[in-house]
């Protein structure tokens, strides 16, 4: 890998560090999550109920767009394709797509245009698996709708002609809508892993046609941490650009074999389920998903949340609801955000640490008793402390109280150094630190 070139491509993704995932197809119209077909066992015929009915009319992209550009979101990411092989996009290769629904337009040029026109990236994620192709393995699969039908068994496949398939549609997705940013290719397991999916050929392709294009990790699925060359020191040409950990945040930062830094992005869901559920209410608060986003960046990674819109096309309010109070914390702390990622400084017992240069973002999630307390930070090294909502300056002369610990830090953000007051913000008070250049 030229880790230069990989670095120059990767710049403006470590410093978005949030975006959003749309999950969207025909599995909105049943309402009970995006791997419904496979989980119900659905043969063709019965879920082709659902492509008949197909008629999202309020679907409108520039206002998800909107959405996300006011929760402070710096690119999206939509299904183009799942595992049910609909088509959200007007591909050549299938009649399986939502122009021949009642929809009657291509939905993935909507929402590529929509975005780009609010100054976000657009990613487009495609699934490896397909449940429709008539040459995509069936009986004795371990995903497929059809696993168990003995009417399958003894069915042969031509598995290459649902590669060249496969290649086609990614083909047009990079040659057919400007500039793709991000391809998020979903998932490799048991013997469909790397070279099952000639997925050397595949990545030399894309990026003949989208040479700055960023590709996750799951063409892959092999021994290495993530299932990811990436985390070696000799990733593979189809290894991607970022580790993609699935509704987990990892413990500490990702490294590689030599210990340089792995770009990484964290996808979870608003409730538990990918796709619209009509049945799950299990939504996150405004205050964990703050919380979760500076998690990841505290250790160097990204955050992709995900969001289902319903058959008619809208992003439920819930959803809504939580990103504008995510949206309204952000227009006054990105700056501990954007650009930002792990402090060489061990984790504050009161929250995180984000850092960019000499700025050093403390995150306080604990109420303290008194001041905040630093013990890896130094009065002499640090040249002020300023709230970073409202710039006010933040007193470090500590007080009585806390003269026999001349080691520590003591930041206080209210009046009086030597009483306790409530946080500023409950969800995450941010306090500015800058430090002084060595």
């Amino acid at each position: 890998m030229d880790r230069k070139a990989y670095e120059e491509r990767m710049a403006w993704f470590t410093e978005a560090r949030f975006g959003l995932f749309i999950h969207w197809g025909l599995y909105a119209i049943p309402a009970r999550g995006e791997w419904i077909r496979g989980i119900e066992r659905f043969s063709e015929a019965e879920y082709k109920k659902y492509f008949d009915e197909f008629d999202p009319i309020d679907y409108d992209p520039r206002e998800w767009a909107r959405m996300a550009k006011r929760a402070g979101m710096k690119y999206a990411v939509l299904t183009a394709k799942h595992h049910d092989g609909f088509c959200l996009f007007d591909s050549k290769l299938t009649e399986f797509k939502a122009t021949n629904t009642k929809a009657g337009r291509d939905l993935v040029r909507e929402y590529v245009e929509a975005f780009r026109a609010e100054g976000l990236r657009v990613g487009l994620y495609y699934s490896l698996l397909d449940w429709d192709h008539p040459e995509y393995p069936h009986y004795g699969d371990k995903q497929h709708p059809m696993r168990d039908n003995p009417e399958y068994k003894d069915k042969t496949h031509n598995f290459d002609a649902y590669l060249d398939y496969m290649h086609g549609q990614i083909r047009e997705l990079c040659t057919n809508y400007g500039q793709i940013d991000i391809l998020w290719l979903d998932f490799s397991y048991d013997k469909l892993n790397g070279e099952a999916w000639r997925a050397t050929e595949l990545v030399n392709m894309v990026r003949s046609l989208q040479p700055d294009i960023l590709i996750d990790n799951r063409l892959e699925n092999g021994p290495h941490p993530f299932g990811s060359t990436l985390m070696t020191d000799d990733p593979s040409v189809y290894s991607g650009d970022f580790i993609s950990p699935e509704q987990l945040i990892p413990p500490e930062r990702l490294t590689d074999a030599s210990g340089r830094p792995v770009c990484w992005e964290a996808c979870i869901t608003l409730n538990n389920h990918w796709g619209y559920h009509k049945g799950d209410d299990q939504y996150k608060s405004a205050s964990t998903v703050i919380r979760k986003l500076v998690e990841c960046v505290s250790k160097g990674g990204n955050m992709l949340i995900n969001v289902g819109p319903n058959a008619r096309g809208a992003i439920p309010r819930e959803y809504g609801a939580i990103l504008a109070e995510v949206g309204e914390w952000m227009s006054e702390n990105a700056a501990s955000v954007y650009g930002c990622g792990a402090s060489a400084l061990n984790k504050p017992p009161c929250g995180y640490f984000t850092q960019k240069g000499e700025k050093l973002y403390l995150h306080v999630l604990e109420e303290p008793v008194g001041p905040v307390a630093l013990r890896d930070v130094k009065r002499e090294d640090v040249a002020r402390a300023r709230m970073l909502s409202t710039g006010a300056e933040l007193s470090t002369d500590g007080a009585w109280t806390t003269c026999w610990y001349p080691d520590h830090l003591f930041i206080a953000y209210g009046p009086e150094s030597y009483f306790t007051y409530p946080l500023p913000d409950g969800r995450d008070t941010v306090i500015e630190i800058t430090l002084k250049q060595k």
